[in-house]
């Protein structure tokens, strides 16, 4: 089940005045401010507005738009409700996010079920959702790319081949543009020529572990164990977009010792301890990068996440200014 234009339709139903119009959520809603975009409605995206993309380029290609400051404890909220409803069902729930969850469900006639599921969602929450049907779970999530907006899609083996064979190797989840351009260097383009790639082949390019997994992705391949065990996140972080671009690299070094400290308070409330810290860093103009030190000890102090944190940001060499500067604790697992 995933949850259509979600962020952006909890902002219309704050605002019915919206309805019908293009909206997009991001930063505190200011497009001359930097941010990037959370979500934008479906009339927002026909105008090429979509989610990542830096405000100051929505509102050049859709000026006419409504731009709202992001709101997580509000989407939270409304999550909650949503996953409160499909509990309620004689499915077995995980919730995978915001706005989506897989339901493991034993039925001879899971397009009934699918309706069933959609009805209830919207009579209880007022949201739309896509369900798509699947015999595991990446097909499930799949399918639910061309049940969008509103429908059901079924997608098992039997169609796999006929409705993947012949799209980018980017239609499938885990592949983005970075791992399709690298894909193509190996004259593979299309979903069809990954499956009929070589494994060895794809593991000296990708790696041991990567390579036959992007295989076994094209393959349609996939657990079906859905779990009801709650989700626990493994990781706790903080970034900031600057306004204006850091460049003396003793200022961004105050930036990231205080945001380590930020999320080791983020951390203690879960009280989970920290073994690894990732620093995720966004040099001028939009190039992003990241650099991860792991812990001598597991940890719920501060000095030694700052530290790692710092460690981690000596590890850029580049010279750039920065314009986003984030820190990730890593949860023992």
């Amino acid at each position: 089940m995933d949850l259509d234009q979600f962020i952006a339709a909890v902002e219309v139903a704050r605002r019915p005045e919206l309805k019908g119009r293009p909206v997009v959520v991001g930063g505190n809603g200011d497009p001359t401010e930097r941010a990037v975009v959370a979500t934008a409605s479906y009339e927002a995206r026909e105008f090429g507005v979509h989610s990542g993309m830096p405000l100051k380029v929505a509102v050049r290609k859709c000026p006419d738009a409504v731009f709202l400051p992001s709101d997580p404890p509000a989407y939270e909220a409304v999550s909650e409700r949503v996953m409160d409803v499909l509990r309620e069902l004689p499915a077995v729930v995980e919730v995978i996010g915001w706005d989506e969850a897989f339901l493991g469900v034993r039925t001879d006639d899971p397009e009934g079920f699918a309706a069933h599921t959609r009805e209830v969602v919207l009579a209880e929450t007022g949201l739309s959702c896509s369900v798509g049907i699947g015999d595991n779970r990446l097909r499930a999530k799949t399918a639910t790319g061309f049940a969008k907006p509103a429908g059901i899609y079924r997608l098992t083996k039997d169609n796999w081949v006929e409705v993947m064979a012949a799209r980018p190797v980017t239609a499938l989840r885990g592949i983005g543009s970075r791992t399709g351009k690298k894909l193509a260097e190996l004259g593979v383009a299309t979903v069809e020529d990954l499956a009929r790639a070589d494994p060895a082949d794809l593991a000296a390019r990708f790696g041991p572990a990567m390579g036959p997994y992007y295989h076994r992705l094209a393959l349609g391949a996939g657990d079906t164990e859905v779990s009801a065990t709650p989700w626990e996140p493994r990781s706790r972080s903080r970034e900031t977009t600057f306004q204006q671009d850091l460049t003396s690299r003793e200022e961004i070094r105050e930036q990231v010792a205080a945001l380590a400290r930020r999320v080791v308070e983020d951390v203690r409330e879960d009280g989970r301890p920290v073994v690894r810290v990732v620093v995720k860093v966004r040099f001028a103009p939009f190039f992003t990068y990241t650099r991860g030190v792991a812990l001598d000890a597991a940890t719920l102090d501060a000095d030694p996440v700052e530290r790692a944190a710092l460690a981690a940001w000596e590890r850029f060499t580049d010279d750039r200014p920065v314009r986003l500067l984030g820190v990730r604790a890593e949860f023992v697992r």
